[in-house]
């Protein structure tokens, strides 16, 4: 039997795939936990400084298990969706998504979760429930951060579909390009990230949600605080060191990869 989700390691990146391509890879409430807990595991994990997440089959993702919803318990489902589209804001660790073909609805909701996103020219976005009747509750704000709030109410109410173009110029993805690279590039960009200090991803990403929602005067004094603890870390002090001396080394090229 197949599993729903599939992961490996390499190197310092988690790669997860969704590994559902019969249906889509449609986000039944089996496949939500399983991608929630991973990705759970892979916040505690030292070994493992980025995520790769990446779809299975023709699509990355076209939303909700709409046989589920009608006959399952909604408010379980509305809990566990509720802890995973609020996941780009949770982790401390780099999310980078690998989009091939249909990312809608739902999907558009784990693609706006993802710090990074590449996306391939055949790829296309829309939050597409309006269609059947459903407004996106749980993935509006995600998406709204993304792309601005005035644009997804667009996208809400009208349920276009975007292609990787349109995508790129919104800001939902930050890279297009072509289909039989998504997989290298993706991966290329995951690795680079992953090799960054893990003490600065955690301690910058950990401060963008203290200060989501904050004024500018506000979010100031609670970077200060926090940078100022950083500087005098252990962890940034033996990171500066290493720059330092190989900068040195190198006669002023920066080639600094530190691993942790």
């Amino acid at each position: 039997m197949k599993d729903i989700l599939e992961t490996k390691q390499e190197g310092r990146v988690l790669r997860v795939w969704l590994n559902c391509p019969d249906q889509s890879n449609s986000l039944t409430t089996e496949l939500c936990r399983e991608l929630v807990d991973t990705l759970d595991r892979a916040e505690k994990d030292g070994n493992v400084g980025s995520v790769l997440l990446a779809g299975r089959g023709e699509s990355f993702c076209t939303g909700m298990d709409l046989n589920e919803l009608a006959t399952g318990d909604v408010e379980k489902v509305s809990r566990l969706q509720e802890i995973l589209f609020t996941m780009g804001a949770r982790l401390t660790k780099p999310l980078i998504g690998a989009v091939q073909g249909a990312a809608l609805a739902s999907g558009t909701g784990v693609v706006a979760n993802c710090h990074v996103v590449i996306a391939s020219e055949n790829a296309t976005f829309g939050l597409t429930g309006i269609r059947l009747g459903l407004w996106p509750f749980v993935i509006f704000h995600a998406v709204s951060a993304a792309v601005g709030e005035r644009r997804a109410i667009a996208m809400t109410i009208t349920g276009e579909v975007l292609s990787a173009a349109e995508a790129l110029r919104t800001g939902l993805v930050h890279k297009v390009v072509p289909i039989g690279e998504l997989e290298q590039r993706a991966l290329e960009v995951a690795q680079t990230v992953a090799n960054y200090s893990s003490h600065a991803m955690h301690t910058g990403l950990g401060f963008v949600r203290t200060v989501q929602g904050q004024t500018w005067k506000d979010a100031a004094g609670v970077g200060r605080l926090i940078r100022d603890q950083f500087l005098k870390s252990t962890e940034f002090q033996a990171d500066l060191r290493v720059f330092l001396n190989q900068k040195s080394t190198n006669q002023g090229k920066d080639v600094w990869r530190p691993e942790g």
